[in-house]
């Protein structure tokens, strides 16, 4: 009988060690960041020799925000973009000081977790690197207002748009919960009356944003910034 327990017992710890090396599994490991060691240094060759407007909304993320013409799609605004191109959620986070905390900015535009996704990170994956973002981002300036542009629906990923629709509902739940955290559907706009990416917002590549694409986007977040820039 006591063999029998013990052979139980050790049954049920050897099905939690392997279900938490399964959980463990699915996390991705981050690229490496230093892939970015040029445009960063771009960045900051640029603030050295440029004054940067104080006050600015700062735009940040990947790809989207830097193909972004923010400057002429805000005119009313003073903006800076720190976009680079196929940077996931953590390459904002190591790049972290600066790309965000130098500007001290009191509003700022995020859009990552599209590569993130692409490159087969899961939605707690992504999720939990937004919340760190945030974690840091409020440490150093706790009165900072954050809007949060959910991953786009794309004619190239479509494949992956359930598991980025997630990571969005996740992000705005938790944003909820925070007034000063936003959320913004940049993305059902982009969706045609059949749930699908609309085929004339894309450049050629099906992924990125054309003119009109990012007219789209401009309308709806100008009214969003008008309002909270007066706050």
């Amino acid at each position: 009988m006591l063999e029998k327990i013990k052979t139980v017992y050790l049954t049920i710890i050897l099905i939690f060690i392997f279900s938490a090396i399964a959980i463990g599994s699915d996390k991705v490991n981050d690229p490496d960041p230093m892939r970015f060691k040029k445009e960063i240094e771009a960045f900051k060759k640029w603030d050295a020799k440029n004054s940067f407007p104080e006050n600015a909304i700062l735009f940040v993320g990947s790809s989207s925000i830097r193909m972004w013409k923010t400057h002429k799609g805000f005119p009313g605004f003073p903006v800076i973009n720190r976009g680079f191109g196929g940077s996931h959620i953590s390459d904002v986070l190591y790049f972290y000081n600066d790309l965000i905390k130098k500007y001290r900015a009191p509003i700022i535009v995020f859009y990552a977790g599209d590569n993130d996704i692409a490159g087969d990170k899961s939605i707690e994956q992504v999720k939990d690197d937004y919340i760190k973002l945030v974690g840091k981002i409020k440490t150093d300036n706790p009165e900072v207002k954050l809007i949060y542009i959910p991953i786009k629906p794309s004619i190239s990923r479509w494949q992956y748009w359930d598991k980025m629709n997630q990571v969005n509902m996740l992000v705005k739940k938790y944003n909820e919960n925070d007034k000063n955290l936003y959320y913004i559907d940049l993305a059902t706009p982009l969706l045609d009356e059949s749930g699908n990416p609309k085929k004339d917002v894309f450049i050629s590549d099906g992924l990125h944003l054309n003119k009109k694409g990012y007219a789209i986007w401009e309308k709806l977040l100008t009214a969003m910034l008008e309002d909270l820039y007066k706050k």
